[in-house]
C-alpha cells in the first residue's frame, strides 16, 4: 500500500480527530477520548506542529501522531522530553507499517529538531522495535501507577538519559482528559 507522510495541516484538524477517534473506538486501553487530547495538546505550550504528523493514502488522511513537550522532573532539576501520545491509525489501514512509519518519521523529525529523549506508556512487545526501553532503567516514573514495562524511553542522543531520573510531568492536557492515556 502506497502511503506519504506529512506534517499536519491546520484545515487538517476536524479530520485528523475523527481518524484518531475511529483508531481508538475498539481499543480495550481506551476511555475514547483521545481525539480530544489531540484538540487539547494543540491549545497546549507543549504543542510543536512539526511534531503533528499525518498519513496520507491517495489524499485521505489516514493516520496520525503527536509528540509533544514534557519534562522530567527531579528536584530543582527540569529536562525537557517529548511524549509520544496518541499514535492512530484508521481501522481498515491498521497492521499495513503505518503506524510504524508515522513513529520512525516522528522519531527522525524529533532528532532533527534537536530533542533528546522521547518517553511512551504503550504495549511492552511493539515499541522496543523502534529502540524503547523501560523508563526505569533511567529512574524515570510516571506521576501515576503504570506497570514498569508500559512506560518506556528512546534516546535520540547517546547517551541522553544518563544523568536524568525523577518523575513525568505532563502537560496540562493530558491531566484535563481525565484519563492515564496509554498508547496501544
Amino acid at each position: 500500500m502506497n502511503f506519504f507522510i506529512r506534517k499536519e495541516k491546520k484545515e487538517d484538524y476536524k479530520i485528523t480527530e475523527e481518524v484518531v477517534k475511529e483508531a481508538f473506538t475498539n481499543e480495550e486501553y481506551s476511555d475514547q477520548s483521545e481525539h480530544r487530547l489531540v484538540a487539547s495538546l494543540r491549545n497546549s505550550d507543549e504543542f510543536i506542529p512539526d511534531l503533528s504528523l499525518v498519513a496520507l493514502h491517495r489524499d485521505k488522511i489516514i493516520g496520525h501522531i503527536l509528540l509533544s513537550k514534557i519534562f522530567i522532573v527531579k528536584g530543582e532539576k527540569s529536562i525537557e522530553s517529548l511524549a509520544l501520545a496518541p499514535v492512530s491509525v484508521l481501522p481498515n489501514y491498521q497492521n499495513k507499517g503505518v503506524g510504524q512509519s508515522l513513529i520512525q518519521k516522528s522519531l527522525e523529525v524529533a532528532e532533527k529538531l534537536n530533542f533528546d529523549s522521547v518517553i511512551v506508556m504503550g504495549h511492552s512487545e511493539y515499541y522496543p522495535k523502534f529502540g524503547f526501553k523501560k523508563a526505569s532503567n533511567w529512574g524515570i516514573k510516571a506521576p501515576f501507577e503504570v506497570p514498569d514495562e508500559f512506560l518506556m524511553a528512546i534516546e535520540l542522543k547517546k547517551n541522553a538519559l544518563d544523568k536524568t531520573s525523577g518523575i513525568i510531568q505532563y502537560s496540562d492536557a493530558f491531566l484535563n482528559e481525565k484519563f492515564i492515556y496509554l498508547s496501544f
